[in-house]
């Protein structure tokens, strides 16, 4: 009988614990480490699942498919918080808006041109409307940390294990990676995924492995939970809300998260009153907490998936984690056990990087 693969997961945000879930169902061994159950990046997420502006039309459409990924991964995981709550948008200028419309809905994506009256009737609860906005009503919203953490348990449940404790470098050996040192010791596996977002570069870099991300901050503000005020999400020039299940009202300047700025009390005061202003029912809308979140941002900003430069080390390290989530697992699983590369993942290698940097000097 031929043993399990054994593949060491490090980190146990949304990405990780994809990637964890799908190993252990298609029979791999599967350990997970992490320094939090649900990440570090992912509790500071706004959670918007998209395939929306601002993406060359491949990337749109891998995106789209992740939002497919989604619904399958419900179906196969019962009690995922998720909401097909749709998305209201007026945050560009009026030609802008009309562009992306034109464009993406030639791509396929479900886009309605809604006027000032329509746009109250779909969200009553905001205070101003403008004379033309945009509607997606695919769109959705997933509570990240609570998603993690369910995809983690089923996993244990299916035989994973999760190590609480810090990765602080790679096992080699005949020029591969072969295992992890960490806080608790060396464990040793067949293959290792970095899906730690921004903690991956120095795991990466002790094997002299550069993964070209950047973290730019997002502040996201958190109300106290509240009765319904917002029916999907909201994406004004200023500020981008969304309800959660729980009931709290949580915004960014965008989608990403706004800049904290040196005083971060004071920005996140300024960012709740906007909010505040914004939805007409807030006497009993109060300010809870906020987060700042450090996005790992790849230098051209798609993801990176795929194998990190040395046998046996493989990197899954993106924004957009959230929406990208269920496919990038299914798909690193997929490549990890059958040793195949999939085409759809060839625009997100990090050997891309090395390639553009020696065209760039020829």
């Amino acid at each position: 009988m031929t043993a399990k693969p054994h593949v060491i997961v490090v980190g146990a945000g949304i990405i990780g614990a994809s990637i964890a879930w799908h190993l252990t169902r298609k029979g791999a061994a599967v350990t997970i480490i992490g320094e939090e159950l649900g990440g570090v990046a992912t509790p500071c997420s706004f959670a918007w699942i998209n395939a929306s502006w601002g993406n060359p039309e491949f990337y749109f459409h891998f995106r789209r498919r992740a939002m497919a990924e989604w619904k399958r991964l419900a179906r196969e995981l019962p009690g995922l918080p998720l909401a097909w709550c749709g998305g209201l948008c007026w945050d560009m200028p009026p030609a802008d808006l009309e562009a992306y419309a034109d464009e993406h809905g030639r791509w396929g994506y479900g886009i309605t041109r809604l006027n000032r009256e329509e746009s109250a009737l779909l969200e009553p609860g905001l205070g101003e409307y403008p004379d033309f906005a945009l509607h997606v009503a695919e769109e959705g919203a997933v509570e990240p940390i609570a998603a993690a953490r369910l995809l983690l348990a089923d996993a244990e449940a299916h035989g994973a294990t999760f190590v609480h404790a810090t990765v602080n470098g790679l096992l080699q050996s005949g020029g591969r990676i072969i295992g992890v040192v960490t806080s608790e010791g060396m464990l040793e596996a067949d293959h290792v995924v970095l899906a730690a977002g921004a903690g991956a570069v120095p795991i990466a870099a002790s094997a002299g492995i550069t993964l070209p991300l950047s973290t730019p901050a997002g502040l996201i503000v958190h109300s106290r939970p509240v009765s319904k005020r917002l029916n999907g999400l909201v994406m004004t020039p200023r500020l981008h809300m969304r309800q959660t299940a729980e009931g709290r009202i949580i915004a960014g300047t965008d989608f990403g998260g706004g800049d904290p700025g040196e005083d971060h009390q004071a920005s996140a005061a300024e960012l709740f009153a906007r909010v505040k202003a914004t939805i007409i029912d807030n006497g009993d809308l109060t300010f809870d907490f906020f987060t700042i979140g450090y996005r790992p941002t790849p230098a051209d900003g798609f993801p990176i998936i795929g194998n990190a430069g040395l046998p046996g080390l493989y990197a899954a390290v993106m924004h957009s984690g959230v929406t990208l989530a269920p496919l990038a697992g299914l798909l690193a699983a997929d490549e990890l056990l059958s040793g195949k590369s999939d085409e759809s993942l060839m625009p997100f290698r990090l050997q891309r990087f090395a390639d553009a940097e020696q065209s760039a000097k020829n």
